[in-house]
């Protein structure tokens, strides 16, 4: 087996990555569509039973988040005397908390505590590559967690969720992470699939207890400090992490390893484009987010925002304000129809796209 490769820096992945694209495009003379089913069809593998079985754990998640909000998250929020806007929100939090630990501990225990060298040594995630290979037991257990959860939020994401400002931008990631869960694991590409879901489940740990401890520091009618100070050091963590995990060793990490070293354990390696196009779309939503965060931590140096908050949040009051007055003779339509608004969680949700 090859002795571990230094992981590359900023430089390197660019230019290394360039010269392997390059070379891949000019080597592929035919690529097209009707290369593109013919690879499909010799190198997917995925079952009928398999897709169901996803299909129906979708539901179950679906089926299970209600149950617990109605009986588990709900009654705990009014028991605690949460203002009723962060009654509303807490639900949704206390859910993706419990999955994303979950999903996050059960990453850490499959690239920490057992055989498996893809965080230390990347570019291991190819070797031995052959198609139609089978998925080891473990791995096959969390792509059907993530798989299904994804599936299920795509359906929260509309109809469940609070609506925010990247609602949409969150709408597109669960479709691509959810198209490249199963476009993994057909093709076999399971080992980079499981970095890659390491890598991001940390920062929706730190972010949704973050939120929470925003949720309770006000409670009871009483303000309360130990919050305050968890919700400031979670934020502080979660920007961190952000960086780190997403936009330093996500791309030199994964996106090296899938570009560049990809092409020397396997050199015909089929969905190439396709998979690094997925890839590097997920980095660009990773940026785009990192943007409200250099905005949060713009306001709060500058003093426009005292308190740890949501920058995504729909401001309602300036959304009625930004609809202006009605004009004579306007057909009257109830405000939240007419503003494309939806209550759900007891939140106006904006459904403009």
């Amino acid at each position: 087996m090859p002795r571990p490769e230094p992981m590359p820096g900023y430089g390197q992945l660019l230019q290394r990555g360039y010269r392997s694209l390059a070379g891949a495009v000019r080597g592929c003379a035919d690529c097209g569509w009707e290369l593109s089913r013919r690879t499909w069809a010799e190198n997917a593998t995925l079952a009928w039973s398999e897709t169901l079985l996803c299909l129906l754990c979708a539901v179950g998640w679906t089926v299970l988040r209600r149950a617990a909000s109605g009986r588990l998250f709900r009654p705990f929020g009014e028991w605690c005397n949460l203002q009723p806007k962060d009654a509303a929100k807490m639900p949704e939090s206390a859910w993706k908390l419990l999955f994303y630990s979950l999903s996050w501990s059960y990453g850490a225990y499959l690239l920490f505590f057992t055989e498996y060298p893809f965080f230390h040594d990347p570019p291991s995630v190819f070797y031995g590559w052959e198609k139609g290979m089978e998925v080891p037991t473990d791995i096959g257990i969390a792509y059907l967690l993530q798989g299904s959860f994804y599936g299920h939020s795509i359906y929260a994401t509309v109809y469940m969720d609070a609506w925010r400002r990247d609602s949409v931008v969150m709408l597109i990631h669960h479709v691509v992470t959810l198209t490249l869960i199963i476009f993994s694991y057909a093709f076999r590409f399971h080992n980079v699939g499981i970095l890659v879901l390491f890598l991001h489940d940390i920062s929706d740990v730190q972010l949704e207890f973050t939120k929470l401890n925003v949720y309770f520091k006000h409670r009871g009618g009483i303000y309360h400090r130990l919050n305050d100070v968890i919700s400031d050091l979670g934020c502080l963590a979660f920007s961190v992490s952000w960086f780190w995990f997403r936009l330093y060793w996500f791309p030199l990490k994964v996106l090296y390893a899938t570009c560049h070293t990809s092409l020397q354990s396997v050199p015909n390696i089929p969905f190439y484009f396709f998979f690094n196009a997925l890839l590097f779309a997920l980095t660009l939503m990773n940026v785009y987010w990192f943007l409200y965060i250099v905005l949060f931590v713009a306001k709060v140096l500058t003093g426009q925002m005292q308190e740890v908050n949501d920058v995504r949040e729909y401001d309602v009051a300036e959304s009625k304000q930004a609809t202006g007055p009605r004009k004579a003779g306007e057909l009257q339509l109830p405000k939240s129809w007419k503003e494309g608004k939806h209550l759900k969680n007891g939140l106006i949700k904006d459904k403009r796209l």
